[in-house]
């Protein structure tokens, strides 16, 4: 953890002492180690990782996240140099360069995709639980949370299933980074992995994800190369941490919660109204924003520069935002529900509809092919922060002759 001095035009009764990639009991309740912050200021100073603001309450969050306009997302992210040298398509444009790059990646994201792959994804769930069935026990994230959403995402960019260990570890390293690699090598690699696939896609596309989007214009011309590179780093990046990252946080409360295994068991139609309520209670999604004009927020001026760090789980489980917003309710998504998980605004998540998608089947298969699952009561559930917090371990017990 860096830390620095406190600007002169931060008070000091907004200063603290909160490293967000390791705030304290992280380990073992990353939404307890963040709300902690609710209890204080709007909108405090960290000193950590060289300095920055944070949003502390719900509307505020939300309010500055969906700010486009005074509030830049070319930095990316707290880890210094990120933005810099990641420089992502469309996460990391701002107004009309915005626009133009985001409107083909929307595209190929088209309702029609997502819906022509959940056949696939439903037959990889179904592949996977099966051979878990008998086991009796697993660790669910390595298990499952890892394989799925990585290879749904791998077959979406038809690249090798069997990459997926590999580019796993690319994706930790950039939302939860332990300094085994430097940001420039980690671009290098992402480069290095993709390059002979854009090569392919731009001479001769195919029906992939990345052949879509590359075959669309931006604004009135075709992409260049290296915004193809860039845009296919984003995608890469955003595919493969955020939606395991969700899966795992599900599977851990089916665990923790067995009667609302057995309400949906029951109710199968509920899952859709289930997955959104179980997206919005478990969000662990950041952003980051730096100022491109003075704003004026909570009775602080954010200044021209400063860096603002933006946690969904922030505005999810305040309880000014949403009432009891601990506590899951699945009829609270039956009606459309404001949350941040995939963000708000101009940039929020392209790939939301295939997140939503993935939750759905998860929930529908898990619970028609395994029974009442619990966890271990003899290992732990571990977690870990960072721009995308996620359980590392979610130990999973059942009686495997109650198998259906």
């Amino acid at each position: 953890m860096l830390a620095t001095a406190v600007p002169a035009h931060v008070p000091t009764d907004r200063v603290v002492d909160f490293d967000i990639f390791n705030p304290p009991g992280i380990e073992t309740d990353y939404f307890a180690a963040w709300t902690a912050l609710l209890d204080g200021p709007g909108l405090v100073w960290t000193t950590a990782n060289g300095g920055h603001w944070i949003g502390a309450r719900g509307d505020i969050v939300r309010q500055l996240w969906a700010d486009a306009d005074r509030l830049s997302s070319e930095c990316l992210a707290v880890t210094p140099g990120l933005g810099e040298v990641m420089q992502f398509i469309p996460l990391q444009s701002d107004g009309p360069a915005h626009k133009a790059f985001r409107t083909p990646v929307v595209k190929g994201f088209a309702s029609r995709f997502i819906t022509a792959l959940e056949p696939g994804v439903e037959a990889a769930a179904r592949e996977l639980i099966a051979g878990l069935r008998d086991r009796g026990e697993c660790d669910f994230v390595t298990d499952f949370a890892e394989i799925l959403p990585l290879n749904i995402f791998l077959n979406l960019i038809d690249v090798p299933l069997e990459d997926r260990p590999r580019l796993r570890q690319l994706g930790v390293q950039l939302t939860r980074p332990d300094g085994s690699i430097t940001v420039e090598g980690l671009k290098q690699a992402a480069d290095d992995y993709l390059w002979p696939f854009i090569e392919q896609r731009m001479r001769e596309p195919g029906d992939d994800l990345f052949s879509r989007i590359l075959a669309l214009p931006v604004g009135d011309r075709p992409w260049s190369v290296d915004e193809a590179q860039r845009m296919c780093r984003n995608l890469l990046f955003g595919g493969l941490d955020t939606v395991a990252a969700m899966v795992g946080m599900v599977a851990l409360h089916l665990a923790r919660h067995p009667g609302d295994q057995r309400l949906l068991r029951e109710n199968s139609d509920l899952i859709p109204a289930a997955a959104d309520e179980l997206m919005r209670r478990y969000p662990t999604v950041a952003v980051s924003r730096n100022a491109v004009v003075d704003v004026e927020v909570d009775g602080i001026t954010i200044r021209t520069g400063d860096l603002v760090y933006l946690p969904s789980v922030l505005h999810n489980l305040d309880p000014a935002c949403f009432a009891s917003p601990e506590e899951v309710h699945f009829d609270r998504g039956l009606t459309p529900v404001r949350h941040t998980t995939m963000g708000v605004g101009a940039h929020r998540c392209v790939g939301a509809g295939l997140a939503r998608m993935e939750v759905i089947v998860f929930l529908q298969e898990w619970l028609a092919g395994m029974p009442e699952i619990s966890l271990s009561p003899t290992r732990a559930v571990t977690m870990k922060g960072g721009n995308v917090g996620a359980c590392t371990s979610i130990p999973l017990v059942w009686d495997a002759k109650l198998a259906p």
